[in-house]
């Protein structure tokens, strides 16, 4: 009948409550603030430039075999892939619980939505990096782009699942939310981003590569470069064997704590 409502399955609700929360996202990420798309692209930018004179004052030129600054750059974009990508997703149910008033709107929709934005946003503000890099006179392009990709693609999912379990983790107990960020830091340097892990004695090297975030580095790195001195036991499978049990632990504490995520 004309007059009947049409309607719409679970599938094609789910896809316009994403699709309406990555523009929300994503104009909130970009122009929530002044100047807050210049701060994306800023900071891994300020990174790597203190790296780089760090390195350059002491008359380190490569590192691993690889020249140094292309060593700190993809070490960088790597760490921040999985970085940003975590504390997006962890902080998801928070910056969004307005929207929970709405039927269709459920918790682990946000942090999905949030981590595919910062997912797309940290491949742009890469491939303007390396481009700016190329332009300085560096070999840019990966030796094996699929390896790269495949790096990167795990890392991405390590802060998926880094965060869908925090998001869970710092609702429930809001203690845990600051000790989450705290750990950040020592992560950045136990991950290999300024330092090679392969230049780290046994047995503390084995310590480091409990770590997934290490060998996503050190692959990423790899690719780049396959001359590469890359560290002894790195290990793609264990990057996704790490993410993909992580992405479900999230999922499960999702489903099984939702209501208390919405009325928290």
């Amino acid at each position: 009948r004309p007059n009947m409502p049409l309607l719409r399955s679970s599938f094609s609700i789910t896809l316009a409550v994403w699709k309406a929360l990555f523009l929300r996202e994503a104009l909130g990420r970009l122009f929530s603030g002044r100047a807050s798309w210049f701060w994306l692209l800023g900071e891994p930018v300020f990174h790597v430039a203190y790296l780089v004179f760090i390195f350059t004052g002491i008359r380190v030129t490569s590192v691993g075999g690889i020249d140094a600054t292309i060593w700190i750059i993809v070490g960088m974009l790597a760490f921040f892939m999985f970085r940003r990508t975590g504390t997006q997703v962890m902080n998801g149910i928070s910056a969004n619980r307005a929207l929970f008033a709405y039927r269709q709107v459920k918790p682990v929709d946000t942090v999905l939505v949030r981590g595919m934005l910062e997912g797309f946003l940290m491949t742009i503000i890469s491939a303007i990096l390396l481009a700016g890099a190329a332009l300085l006179g560096h070999s840019v392009l990966p030796a094996d782009p699929l390896a790269v990709i495949e790096a990167f693609f795990g890392l991405w999912l390590i802060g998926m699942g880094f965060g869908l379990v925090t998001s869970v983790a710092s609702e429930l107990v809001p203690e845990l939310g600051r000790l989450i960020k705290l750990i950040m830091m020592p992560l950045y340097m136990l991950s290999g981003v300024i330092f090679p892990i392969s230049s780290v004695p046994l047995p503390y090297r084995d310590w480091l590569l409990l770590n997934p975030v290490a060998h996503g580095l050190e692959a990423v790195r790899l690719g780049f470069a396959p001359y590469y001195h890359a560290v002894p036991g790195l290990s793609i499978s264990y990057i996704y064997a790490f993410a993909l049990v992580s992405v479900f632990l999230g999922l499960a504490l999702h489903r099984r704590f939702a209501l208390r995520l919405v009325t928290q």
